[in-house]
C-alpha cells in the first residue's frame, strides 16, 4: 500500500457569487489575480513549496477553465507517477449521481481517494484564497500538541469577525468554544477555513454525518469532533492572507501589489508561485507610452498611459488610451482614446475607442446592490464596449452590447447590462 505521512485535499468547486459576472463562467478559483496567476495557484505553490507532493483538487462548479489551467500539474511539480495532482469532480456512484452538498460531504465523496494513500493527516485547504503558509510548520504544531484537528486562524479586527468562524482558546492554544458566524463575537480569532486533522479522527467523524444534508466543516464537522472530546488547537498565522470573495476585497488585493513595498510580495525567491504560463511574445512598451506603478504581463502593447494597473498578458493599450486604477486581464483590448478609470475588466472583453468608464457620482447598483459596488466597474469576460460609450460606477456589463444598450450613450451609475448568450 502506497503510505503519505499527509495529502491535501483542495476545496474548488465554488462559484463565487458574489463576484458577480466575472464567475459567469468560471469557478472562483481560477480567476485570473496579479496579472498572469489564477487564484487556485497560490494554494497548490503553498502546497509544493511545503513538500507536500499529493493534492486532490475537488471541482464542481463551471471547472472546464480549472481542469485545463492545472493540467497534470507540470508547473507546481505536481505531475508524479505516485501522488501528484488528481482533479475530483463529483462522479456517479450506485446509480446515484451526486452534486458535492457542502465542504465535508465533498471530502466524504472522496473517501475512497484519501484511502489510497493511507496517510496520517489530512489538509484540508480553500481554493480561493491569496496567502503563503508553510502548512509543514502547521503539521509541526499539530503534532508537538497531539491534537485531532488543527485550525489555521488569525486575528482580524473584532468588528470584522462576526463574517468568520470564531475560535475561543486556553492559554495553550487549545479550542475551547467556537461561533460560526456570531453576531456579537466574543473573540477575534478568526477561523482561515485551512485544517489539519489526524486522518482517523476526519474518516471516524466524515463517516458518523455522513447521512447530514449539506454537511459542512465549520457548521457539523467541527462540532461533532468538540462534542466528543477531539483535542482541537488554533494555529495562530500572522502573515498576509486575503479572501478575495467580493470585488472590493479583489480590487483590493490586486492594487496592493503595486505598493511600493507590497505587503504581499510575488517576487520573494524563496517562496515561488508557480503558475501556467502561456507560451507568448515580450511585452512592448512604445516611446510615447506613460507606466506608472504597475504590473505589466508577458505579451502586453502599451501605446497609451497606465496609472497604478494590473495588466494581464496579451492586452493591448491602444494609443491615446489612458488607463487608472484597473485590472484589466489577458487577452483584452482597450480601444484609442478611452478613459478607463478603476474597473475590473475580465479576459477577452473588446473596449471599442473614445469609451469612459468610472463616470458620475456613485449610486446603488439596480440588479444587484451588495455586489456591484465600491465604485467599480466590473465587465465579464468575451463582453464588447462599442466606441464612444461612457459607464458609470456601481456598473456591470457582461455580453456583446452595441450603441442601442446605451440611451444617450451612457450606462449610468448603478445600472447594468447582463446579456445570455445568444442575445
Amino acid at each position: 500500500m502506497i503510505k503519505k505521512e499527509m495529502i491535501a485535499m483542495l476545496l474548488a468547486g465554488g462559484q463565487g457569487s458574489r463576484l458577480g459576472v466575472l464567475t459567469e463562467k468560471v469557478a472562483k478559483p481560477a480567476v485570473a489575480f496579479g496579472g498572469k496567476y489564477r487564484i487556485i495557484d497560490f494554494p497548490l505553490s503553498n502546497c509544493i513549496n511545503s513538500g507536500i507532493d499529493t493534492v486532490g483538487v475537488l471541482t464542481q462548479y463551471q471547472p472546464l477553465r480549472l481542469n485545463t489551467h492545472i493540467g497534470i500539474g507540470i508547473p507546481w511539480d505536481l505531475d508524479r507517477n505516485v501522488g501528484g495532482v488528481t482533479v475530483l469532480p463529483p462522479y456517479e456512484k450506485n446509480g446515484n449521481s451526486d452534486w458535492y452538498t457542502g465542504t465535508a460531504n465533498a471530502i466524504f465523496q472522496n473517501m475512497a481517494y484519501m484511502e489510497t494513500y493511507n496517510p496520517d493527516y489530512v489538509l484540508i485547504l480553500s481554493g480561493d484564497h491569496i496567502y503563503k503558509m508553510d502548512y509543514e510548520v502547521m503539521l509541526d504544531y499539530h503534532k508537538a500538541n497531539k491534537a485531532d484537528v488543527t485550525i489555521a486562524c488569525m486575528p482580524v479586527p473584532i468588528e470584522e469577525a462576526s463574517r468568520f468562524g470564531v475560535m475561543i482558546t486556553d492559554g495553550g492554544g487549545r479550542i475551547t468554544e467556537f461561533e460560526e458566524k456570531p453576531e456579537h463575537p466574543r473573540s477575534n480569532l478568526a477561523s482561515m477555513g485551512i485544517y489539519i486533522f489526524s486522518w482517523k479522527t476526519l474518516k471516524e467523524s466524515l463517516m458518523a454525518l455522513k447521512d447530514q444534508p449539506n454537511c459542512d466543516f465549520g457548521k457539523h464537522i467541527l462540532p461533532y469532533c468538540r462534542d466528543n472530546g477531539k483535542r482541537l488547537f488554533a494555529y495562530e498565522f500572522n502573515g498576509y492572507w486575503k479572501d478575495v470573495g467580493t470585488l472590493g476585497s479583489y480590487w483590493e488585493a490586486n492594487m496592493e501589489l503595486i505598493d511600493i513595498i507590497p505587503e504581499f510580495n510575488l517576487y520573494e525567491e524563496f517562496w515561488k508561485i508557480y503558475t501556467k504560463g502561456d507560451i507568448i511574445r515580450p511585452q512592448y512598451i512604445s516611446g510615447e507610452s506613460v507606466v506608472e506603478r504597475s504590473i505589466i504581463s508577458e505579451g502586453a502593447e502599451i501605446y497609451g498611459e497606465v496609472h497604478n494597473c494590473v495588466i494581464g498578458a496579451d492586452v493591448t493599450i491602444e494609443k491615446g488610451a489612458v488607463v487608472r486604477d484597473s485590472i484589466i486581464m489577458k487577452h483584452t483590448r482597450i480601444g484609442a482614446g478611452s478613459q478607463i478609470d478603476k474597473s475590473i475588466i475580465a479576459e477577452s472583453v473588446d473596449i471599442g475607442e473614445n469609451v469612459v468608464t468610472g463616470v458620475g457620482e456613485e449610486a446603488p447598483n439596480v440588479l444587484k446592490p451588495a455586489v456591484y459596488g465600491f465604485g467599480l466597474v466590473t465587465i465579464a469576460e468575451n463582453s464588447v464596449i462599442p466606441s464612444g460609450v461612457k459607464i458609470g460606477k456601481n456598473t456591470a456589463i457582461s455580453g456583446e452590447t452595441t450603441v442601442e444598450d446605451y440611451p444617450d450613450g451612457e450606462l449610468v451609475s448603478g445600472g447594468a447590462i447582463v446579456k445570455k448568450d445568444g442575445e
